[in-house]
């Protein structure tokens, strides 16, 4: 049996998957996070609520129960659940995207962050970014 050194492809592989790893371990801590305070502060999530959604208050609690239980999901060992967490989270962040809307049209304030208008309007095409973000960390190594 020869040692040969790593090619260089196994090398760069290597790199990438460990790239992944901490960047689902970084997101699933996030989510966590997210939705943690959803349920300490959900007065700051209901102020981003759209009028035309009922129940504010439980869409804010069950949003938050999600992004906690996607963020354990993404952080768990088991591929199948972890792309089931991706995919989870990448629907949420869909869904949740009218609220980003909401915010950046009507110019709302939450809480002491004052990004204004143009602060809402850039943060809008970063959510697609997530989403892929979110989807490529989740994915089975190769």
């Amino acid at each position: 049996m020869t040692n040969h050194p790593p090619s260089r492809r196994g090398v760069t592989r290597d790199r990438f998957t460990r790239a992944r790893d901490w960047s689902r371990r970084l997101l699933a801590a996030g989510f966590i996070g997210a939705g943690t305070l959803h349920f300490v502060v959900p007065s700051v999530y209901e102020a981003v609520m759209p009028s035309y959604l009922p129940l504010h208050r439980e869409l804010v609690l069950v949003s938050g129960l999600l992004e906690i239980l996607g963020g354990l999901g993404l952080a768990v060992p088991s591929p199948r659940v972890r792309r089931a967490a991706g995919w989870g989270l990448a629907v949420l962040l869909v869904l949740i995207f009218p609220a980003n809307v909401h915010m950046a049209v009507n110019e709302i304030q939450v809480g002491s962050v004052r990004t204004g208008a143009l602060g809402w309007w850039l943060r809008l095409p970063l959510q697609p970014l997530l989403i892929w973000w979110v989807l490529w960390s989740a994915r089975l190594r190769r």
